[in-house]
Protein backbone atom coordinates (compact mmCIF):
# COMPACT_ATOMS: atom_id res chain seq x y z
CA UNK A 1 0.00 0.00 0.00
CA UNK A 2 1.28 3.43 -0.98
CA UNK A 3 0.59 7.06 0.77
CA UNK A 4 0.30 9.72 -0.82
CA UNK A 5 0.71 11.86 2.61
CA UNK A 6 3.45 11.67 4.64
CA UNK A 7 1.78 10.16 7.92
CA UNK A 8 3.14 8.95 11.41
CA UNK A 9 1.28 5.96 13.69
CA UNK A 10 2.39 5.90 17.02
CA UNK A 11 1.36 4.99 20.50
CA UNK A 12 -1.57 7.69 21.77
CA UNK A 13 0.05 10.20 24.59
CA UNK A 14 -1.27 12.45 27.07
CA UNK A 15 -1.34 15.36 24.57
CA UNK A 16 -3.60 13.13 22.58
CA UNK A 17 -6.95 12.95 24.80
CA UNK A 18 -8.36 16.05 23.23
CA UNK A 19 -8.04 14.77 19.58
CA UNK A 20 -9.22 11.45 20.39
CA UNK A 21 -12.00 12.64 22.21
CA UNK A 22 -12.87 14.87 19.74
CA UNK A 23 -13.17 11.89 17.28
CA UNK A 24 -14.96 9.46 19.58
CA UNK A 25 -17.86 12.34 19.30
CA UNK A 26 -17.77 12.00 15.85
CA UNK A 27 -17.55 8.87 15.81
CA UNK A 28 -20.77 8.87 17.78
CA UNK A 29 -22.47 11.20 15.40
CA UNK A 30 -21.84 8.82 12.66
CA UNK A 31 -23.30 5.58 14.27
CA UNK A 32 -25.59 7.73 15.44
CA UNK A 33 -25.15 7.31 19.06
CA UNK A 34 -24.86 10.44 20.42
CA UNK A 35 -27.19 10.39 23.09
CA UNK A 36 -25.20 7.57 24.19
CA UNK A 37 -21.90 9.20 24.96
CA UNK A 38 -21.31 10.78 28.62
CA UNK A 39 -17.25 10.34 28.72
CA UNK A 40 -15.55 13.18 29.10
CA UNK A 41 -11.78 14.14 28.36
CA UNK A 42 -10.96 13.83 32.39
CA UNK A 43 -12.30 9.72 31.87
CA UNK A 44 -10.15 9.35 28.62
CA UNK A 45 -7.15 10.70 30.18
CA UNK A 46 -7.87 8.27 33.34
CA UNK A 47 -8.08 5.19 31.48
CA UNK A 48 -5.52 5.55 28.71
CA UNK A 49 -3.16 7.66 31.00
CA UNK A 50 -3.81 7.83 34.29
CA UNK A 51 -1.80 5.29 36.96
CA UNK A 52 -4.11 2.38 36.40
CA UNK A 53 -4.50 3.01 32.98
CA UNK A 54 -6.10 -0.56 31.08
CA UNK A 55 -6.49 1.18 27.75
CA UNK A 56 -4.42 2.09 25.20
CA UNK A 57 -4.73 4.13 21.48
CA UNK A 58 -2.94 3.98 18.52
CA UNK A 59 -3.43 7.30 16.22
CA UNK A 60 -2.48 8.55 13.07
CA UNK A 61 -0.91 12.11 12.96
CA UNK A 62 -0.69 13.54 9.39
CA UNK A 63 1.09 17.42 8.96
CA UNK A 64 0.93 17.59 12.94
CA UNK A 65 -2.30 16.76 13.46
CA UNK A 66 -4.42 13.47 14.58
CA UNK A 67 -6.80 12.65 11.93
CA UNK A 68 -7.34 8.57 13.46
CA UNK A 69 -7.20 6.62 16.30
CA UNK A 70 -7.74 2.91 17.36
CA UNK A 71 -8.98 2.03 21.26
CA UNK A 72 -8.02 -1.36 22.44
CA UNK A 73 -7.69 -3.29 25.02
CA UNK A 74 -6.45 -6.48 26.33
CA UNK A 75 -9.43 -9.72 26.65
CA UNK A 76 -8.84 -13.29 27.22
CA UNK A 77 -10.07 -16.11 25.83
CA UNK A 78 -10.85 -19.31 28.28
CA UNK A 79 -10.66 -21.53 25.46
CA UNK A 80 -7.49 -20.42 24.00
CA UNK A 81 -5.95 -20.02 27.06
CA UNK A 82 -4.40 -17.28 25.89
CA UNK A 83 -5.02 -12.93 26.05
CA UNK A 84 -6.23 -11.59 23.34
CA UNK A 85 -6.67 -7.60 21.81
CA UNK A 86 -9.97 -6.06 21.52
CA UNK A 87 -10.32 -3.08 19.39
CA UNK A 88 -13.06 -1.29 20.91
CA UNK A 89 -12.82 1.58 18.33
CA UNK A 90 -11.15 2.76 15.47
CA UNK A 91 -12.53 6.34 13.42
CA UNK A 92 -10.53 8.20 10.62
CA UNK A 93 -12.02 11.34 10.54
CA UNK A 94 -13.64 11.86 7.21
CA UNK A 95 -10.83 14.24 5.39
CA UNK A 96 -8.44 11.90 5.67
CA UNK A 97 -10.53 8.89 4.79
CA UNK A 98 -9.10 6.75 1.69
CA UNK A 99 -6.02 6.96 2.34
CA UNK A 100 -4.94 3.65 3.82
CA UNK A 101 -5.26 4.62 7.65
CA UNK A 102 -7.77 2.31 8.89
CA UNK A 103 -5.90 -0.65 7.59
CA UNK A 104 -2.77 0.38 8.94
CA UNK A 105 -3.91 0.84 12.19
CA UNK A 106 -5.40 -2.53 11.39
CA UNK A 107 -2.57 -4.20 10.50
CA UNK A 108 -0.04 -2.55 13.76
CA UNK A 109 -2.48 -4.03 15.99
CA UNK A 110 -2.76 -7.22 14.75
CA UNK A 111 1.06 -7.42 14.60
CA UNK A 112 1.16 -5.68 18.63
CA UNK A 113 -1.46 -9.04 18.86
CA UNK A 114 0.99 -11.30 17.30
CA UNK A 115 4.11 -9.97 19.29
CA UNK A 116 2.41 -10.26 22.13
CA UNK A 117 2.02 -14.00 21.52
CA UNK A 118 -2.34 -13.34 22.12
CA UNK A 119 -4.36 -15.40 20.54
CA UNK A 120 -6.61 -13.14 18.54
CA UNK A 121 -7.12 -10.03 17.71
CA UNK A 122 -11.12 -8.92 17.17
CA UNK A 123 -13.62 -6.54 17.20
CA UNK A 124 -17.47 -5.82 16.61
CA UNK A 125 -18.94 -3.75 13.70
CA UNK A 126 -22.45 -2.43 13.28
CA UNK A 127 -24.54 -4.72 10.93
CA UNK A 128 -25.55 -1.72 8.21
CA UNK A 129 -21.65 -0.54 7.86
CA UNK A 130 -21.07 -2.74 4.91
CA UNK A 131 -18.07 -0.51 3.85
CA UNK A 132 -16.32 -1.58 6.89
CA UNK A 133 -17.65 -5.13 6.76
CA UNK A 134 -16.63 -5.44 3.21
CA UNK A 135 -12.95 -3.99 4.24
CA UNK A 136 -12.77 -6.48 6.91
CA UNK A 137 -13.41 -9.42 5.23
CA UNK A 138 -10.96 -8.54 2.64
CA UNK A 139 -8.61 -8.28 4.82
CA UNK A 140 -9.17 -11.61 6.50
CA UNK A 141 -11.63 -11.13 9.22
CA UNK A 142 -14.52 -13.59 9.76
CA UNK A 143 -17.76 -11.26 10.52
CA UNK A 144 -19.37 -13.99 12.82
CA UNK A 145 -22.82 -13.58 12.46
CA UNK A 146 -23.64 -16.03 14.91
CA UNK A 147 -22.42 -14.26 17.79
CA UNK A 148 -24.36 -11.57 19.39
CA UNK A 149 -23.21 -9.00 21.61
CA UNK A 150 -24.71 -8.94 25.41
CA UNK A 151 -24.62 -5.56 27.14
CA UNK A 152 -26.15 -4.51 30.62
CA UNK A 153 -26.00 -1.24 31.54
CA UNK A 154 -27.36 2.19 33.58
CA UNK A 155 -30.75 0.80 35.52
CA UNK A 156 -30.44 -2.45 34.28
CA UNK A 157 -26.88 -2.64 35.33
CA UNK A 158 -27.39 -1.69 39.12
CA UNK A 159 -30.79 -3.79 39.08
CA UNK A 160 -29.15 -6.55 38.22
CA UNK A 161 -26.06 -6.04 40.64
CA UNK A 162 -28.39 -5.19 43.75
CA UNK A 163 -29.48 -9.18 43.07
CA UNK A 164 -25.70 -10.31 44.13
Amino acid sequence: MSFDVPFVLREATAADVSAIHGMILELAEFEQLTHMVVATEADLHQHLCGEKSHIYAKVVEEAGDVVAFALYFRNYSTFAGRAGLYLEDLYVKPAARGRGYAKALLKALAAEAVERGFARFEWSVLDWNQNAIDMYEAMGAMVMPEWRICRVTGDALTKLAATA
